[in-house]
């Protein structure tokens, strides 16, 4: 018989949710909450204006979208729903049946007496500007109909013609000039491209790109379709990857001055493998204060009514259309139209922590609290997504990625301290980066005196006092230091992970865990947070959370797999779970440095498990041999295998098919083993005494024959 397999690499992770248990660690307050929203004179984020930095990113794979014929496409029925006639005067109910009877489609408003037409303006067949020939309606919007039309100039291309849905909506018609005055300098891949603006009729038309896609509304209706009528959202993974797609397209947007206002499901079309953001009819200024303000209920910022919108109010209507995709949002446009429901009514959250974490942050009530950038978005979305897919896998990692936040752990065996935790990344935009980096001064004394006389107190001059003080034991300078950081900027989460090092310099396990599970909130697409989380609820008698993170970690990123797979199998072991121990010890691989305190590990619990089988001491053999032990570590190891092994053969409790080393697990080919490790061992003993014991015992194992 063939020697059954070593221990399957899994992870065996534990079906605890981090989201309802990390909420029990407590935070650390920080941002609005630790100024106040009403103080005065507001703290600026340090990272609100920092320089920054396609479907699925190689991380995930979402399906292309199919090919679209524009011809059918087209509304077989183009006139406005009369759930959606209202007088755009007065906002009086309007064109609605009574009775079964159907509404009127054309008319005036019975209370202000304003004109309404809610049919197409323009008809199938007619040329609008002496170029563009119109096919049919679209579709309709808040602002406009939406024609499909021939450019009869540039060989017959497809183009879309947007119009107002009333000319006599006077804010709709600002909105329209507004958006022909912002397009004409938009330009950028992800966002539909404008050709041109003609007028027909008296009304404007804004002529753009004909983009052959389908909308991420349209997909999830496809989807619910589908599902006999059942809401299918998207598979997190898929969400995510949409909208790290489309972020680039808000950083151009933002950098250009400008804000998106209205994203929503309905604006973000894919196009085979790529998206589009489309319909810029909301677009405005970033210091445009007198524009009126277009939004969708559900989608937008809280805020935007009375302080207008922002690029945090265009990260919170990102965070809130990831919501919609994601999961079956009851209650978006109404109970929970400004907040997030509770965790009890989201399994989703409770399955996926980080995911919950990032949506919690985009779309945090203060807009100071909210990503500040798209590009922080995207980063913090890309490393969510990578452990989605991840948790997806039982097996540990085997690529690493390059955070811009953190290095990774130092540590590659069982030891573990606070330096070895990961460490912050220097901040290029820092302006003493550069100062900073030609520090040289070794002496703690002389490098803490030259930062405390640094040109300018930035950010990374009392971050880099923090670590010194760390260095020298000097706890009460850091925590000085921390707080005088936090003053300058409340925002700024690294002087909350400078108190948790802190803590686990102290050994004070359950101290440290609310500053990092604070951090983990701000970033929740790093590891770092969970992996320091995980150390300190590990030594904070939290194992099963703990084990949790580590898992996360060991599955995400292979400069994690080493520290975590020894942390697992410490947990394990410690609560008897031998099998799920040489799991987590079977994930550390070759190209490791901890690889061989790890199949010495292996080895050794396989030597002392109960009933400890031929397989098992196969397994430990494997181990020793493919571990770089030294030479007499090794042979004595051995010799316990091979004793053992010799004995279950004695007692007839070894099949002689078993294969053990290459050869049938018999006393004729175990023998000559033990006694050549045996011989090994004497001739490398400096003791006299114990070089004859060895070298009796080989004697005694030596098979005798006779000639």
């Amino acid at each position: 018989d063939a020697k059954p397999a070593a221990p399957t690499p899994q992870l065996l992770g534990t079906t605890l949710s981090t989201t309802a248990t990390a909420a029990e660690l407590g935070t650390v307050l920080m941002g609005s909450a630790l100024v106040g929203l009403n103080s005065g004179r507001q703290p600026v984020r340090s990272d609100a204006h920092r320089p920054r930095t396609r479907i699925g990113a190689g991380i995930t794979t979402v399906p292309p979208a199919p090919p679209v014929d524009p011809a059918k496409a087209m509304m077989t029925d183009p006139v406005v729903p009369e759930d959606r006639r209202d007088c755009p005067n007065c906002g009086e109910p309007i064109g609605r049946g009574v009775d079964g009877k159907p509404g009127e489609v054309e008319g005036t408003c019975a209370k202000c007496g304003t004109p309404f037409n809610f049919h197409p303006a323009i008809a199938p067949g007619e040329l609008i500007s002496r170029q563009y020939e119109v096919q049919g309606a679209l579709a309709y919007g808040g602002m406009g109909w939406i024609y499909l039309a021939r450019d009869r100039n540039v060989s017959d291309r497809w183009v879309v013609l947007k119009g107002l849905l009333n000319a006599g909506d006077e804010d709709a018609s600002a909105a329209a000039k507004s958006e022909k005055e912002f397009l004409a300098a938009v330009e950028h891949p992800l966002i539909v491209e404008i050709y041109n603006f003609v007028q027909h009729d008296d009304a404007r038309y804004i002529v753009m790109e004909y983009v052959p896609g389908r909308s991420i509304t349209q997909l999830l209706k496809q989807r619910r379709e589908a599902n006999d009528g059942r809401y299918d959202p998207l598979p997190v993974d898929w969400a995510l990857a949409y909208i790290i797609e489309v972020l680039p397209a808000f950083t151009y947007l933002h950098d250009s001055g400008l804000l998106y206002c209205d994203f929503k499901p309905d604006n973000l079309m894919q196009v085979g493998d790529s998206v589009k953001l489309i319909d810029l009819g909301a677009v405005r200024r970033i210091n445009d204060e007198t524009s009126p303000i277009f939004g969708t209920v559900g989608y937008q910022a809280p805020e935007v009514a009375e302080l207008g919108p922002s690029v945090a109010s265009d990260i919170y209507t990102i965070g809130r259309a990831l919501m919609v995709m994601s999961t079956e949002f009851r209650g978006y446009q109404s109970e929970y139209v400004d907040s997030l429901p509770p965790l009890s009514k989201m399994p989703l959250f409770a399955e996926h922590d980080s995911f919950y974490r990032l949506v919690r942050r985009a779309c945090a009530p203060a807009p100071q609290d909210r990503f500040q950038t798209a590009e922080g978005l995207r980063v913090q979305a890309m490393g969510v997504m990578r452990e989605v897919v991840a948790r997806s896998s039982s097996t540990a990692a085997t690529a690493s990625y390059q955070s811009t936040l953190f290095s990774p752990p130092m540590t590659a065996g069982e030891g573990l301290d606070w330096t070895q935790l990961p460490r912050l990344m220097p901040d290029p935009t820092d302006p003493m980066s550069g100062w900073l980096g030609s520090l040289t001064l070794d002496d703690p004394r002389q490098r803490m005196a030259a930062l405390t006389r640094a040109p300018e107190r930035s950010a990374a001059v009392m971050l880099a006092q923090i670590e010194l003080a760390l260095e020298v034991g000097d706890r009460r300078t850091a925590a000085q230091v921390i707080r005088e950081l936090l003053k300058a900027d409340p925002w700024d989460w690294r002087a909350i992970w400078m108190q948790g090092l802190a803590a686990v310099q102290a050994h004070a396990w359950h101290e440290g865990q609310a500053p990092f599970n604070t951090v983990y909130g701000q970033v929740p697409g790093e590891l770092a947070p969970k992996f320091a989380l995980a150390v300190v609820c590990e030594r904070g008698e939290q194992p099963a959370l703990a084990e949790e993170l580590f898992a996360i970690c060991a599955s995400t990123d292979a400069n994690y797999v080493t520290p975590s797979a020894f942390a697992m199998a410490r947990i394990r072991l410690a609560r008897g779970d031998e099998e799920g121990t040489l799991a987590a010890l079977s994930l550390i691989p070759p190209t490791s440095r901890g690889y061989t305190d790890a199949r010495k590990a292996l080895a050794k619990l396989l030597l002392k498990r109960d009933g400890g089988s031929m397989s098992d001491l196969a397994s430990a053999w494997d181990s020793i041999n493919e571990a770089s032990l030294d030479p007499i570590s090794a042979a004595n190891l051995q010799v316990e295998v091979l004793e053992n092994a010799l004995q279950l053969v004695k007692q007839n409790k070894a099949s002689a098919h078993f294969l053990f080393a290459g050869e049938p697990a018999t006393e004729r080919n175990l023998r000559p083993k033990l006694e050549k490790v045996y011989r090994d061992l004497a001739m490398w003993s400096r003791d006299d005494e114990d070089r004859r014991r060895l070298i009796t015992r080989a004697d005694q194992t030596r098979r005798w024959s006779l000639l």
